[in-house]
């Protein structure tokens, strides 16, 4: 009983989630936009100075949606709306959104034996080896296979080697993935992997792409409409694509202990600690900690990027060359954007909400002079005042229902006023 009433929930969240999004048309190029200036975001200078850090680090096409609509959208030389390029590594998100259809679909499930499907001997394993590996563990990169091989793309049996138990160790390893597109493509009746992609999703949501040796590739505008479907949890206005809310939730949650940051091949931000490709240390803190605690991503090589947020209805997009950041990880280069972005949305370091019905005031926004902060209970509560840079600039115990604070000393700007756990934004000129 409890987990239907669980299951109850969990449908009429999606189902909430979905009506409260705008959905493109499937056909045709149409996208209704909203401007950042009427979400009370910060344009000019904040806004400048994310589209130069993107094109300075080698951006082809970005695009930020809010409640599905169209806030952000550059491109950048001879790149347009309707140019294609490489998903790389985020791919694999889509591949592990449609290994949740084809178990609805009763293809196959994800406890099953990778073998159940690929045949026996498709490593180099022992048979008893081999038969410990699932469709989970290869979602997940804990497969036990050895990833310090010369190839990490290499599916062929003498490539693929035992190193440890499965559930041992966590490793990002790119060949085990590529099999997930074997294993949909043996369970399915459409003549191949990427013909199922089109037929189970492309399709449904107006989404163009094709995976090219086990890459996808699409436009820009179609990445952020399978970074939509992720926001409204499998649901494209009134089609239900993936209507497997547990799965869902699995794929966007840590799937195992050992890397906390890693759902079903899907990135987790807002973790006690985090692993990265490459490299068996265990990172403390949060993947990125500029963006949002709720995001979660698929991230691929030279930084193709889906961040989805939950909490703020938001999807961002970007594709195009290496960001020329040192060989820093992806995760570096995603964690800039959003030290950027928090600046757009007025949102200094980790405050992440204005609060609109605070049970105070602040006036006069836009100030030059002075400000005067008013309310009920507000006797004996801290204050603070933040740059956007996310410095307290004035900090003080109010001792009344009504407190005057000089500003004229101030540099001009926006700042961020926080009493409790309420915050307000104001204007300095």
């Amino acid at each position: 009983m409890r987990k239907f009433i669980i299951f109850l929930f969990l449908l009429f969240a999606k189902n909430a989630i979905a009506q409260s999004l705008y959905f493109p048309p499937i056909s045709g190029s149409t996208w209704d936009t909203t401007s950042a200036s009427s979400l009370g975001w910060c344009t000019g200078a904040p806004l400048d100075s994310l589209y130069s850090f993107l094109n300075y680090r080698n951006t082809k096409g970005f695009i930020l949606l809010k409640d599905g609509k169209i806030v952000l959208e550059k491109y950048y030389g001879t790149f347009t709306k309707d140019s294609n390029w490489y998903w790389a590594s985020a791919g694999k998100t889509l591949v592990a959104f449609t290994v949740g259809i084809a178990q609805e679909n009763n293809l196959l499930n994800i406890h099953d034996k990778t073998s159940q499907y690929l045949g026996n001997g498709w490593s180099s394993c022992t048979s008893l080896q081999e038969d410990s590996i699932t469709l989970l563990h290869q979602l997940t990169m804990t497969t036990g296979l050895d990833d310090n091989v010369p190839d990490d793309n290499c599916v062929i049996d003498t490539c693929l080697k035992y190193l440890v138990p499965v559930d041992t160790r966590w490793a990002y390893y790119n060949a085990s993935y590529r099999l997930l597109q074997d294993v949909v493509d043996s369970a399915s009746s459409a003549p191949s992997f990427n013909s199922y992609v089109s037929q189970m999703v492309r399709n449904k949501i107006g989404m163009n792409g094709i995976f090219l040796n086990n890459i996808n590739y699409s436009t820009t505008r179609s990445m952020a409409r399978f970074g939509l479907l992720l926001l409204a949890k499998g649901t494209w206005d009134a089609t239900t694509v993936l209507a497997d809310t547990n799965y869902l939730y699995n794929m966007t949650n840590t799937s195992q202990q050992l890397n906390k940051a890693y759902g079903y091949l899907t990135w987790l931000n807002g973790k006690t600690d985090y692993m990265i490709p490459q490299t068996q240390i265990v990172f403390l803190g949060k993947l990125m900690p500029n963006a949002p605690d709720d995001m979660y991503a698929a991230l691929g090589k030279d930084g193709q990027l889906i961040n989805v947020v939950t909490s703020k209805n938001l999807v961002l997009i970007r594709l195009g060359n290496n960001p020329n950041d040192g060989g820093l990880v992806t995760t570096v280069f995603n964690n800039d954007i959003w030290k950027y972005l928090k600046d757009v949305m007025c949102t200094p370091n980790a405050i992440n909400n204005i609060s609109a019905q605070a049970e105070w005031q602040v006036a006069p926004n836009p100030a030059t002079e002075k400000i005067i902060i008013s309310g009920s209970n507000l006797k004996n509560k801290k204050m603070q005042l933040i740059n956007l840079q996310g410095q307290i600039m004035v900090k003080m115990k109010l001792e009344n229902s009504e407190t005057t604070i000089a500003t004229n000393s101030l540099p001009k700007g926006i700042y961020i006023i926080k009493i409790g756990d309420e915050y307000k934004k104001i204007v300095l000129e």
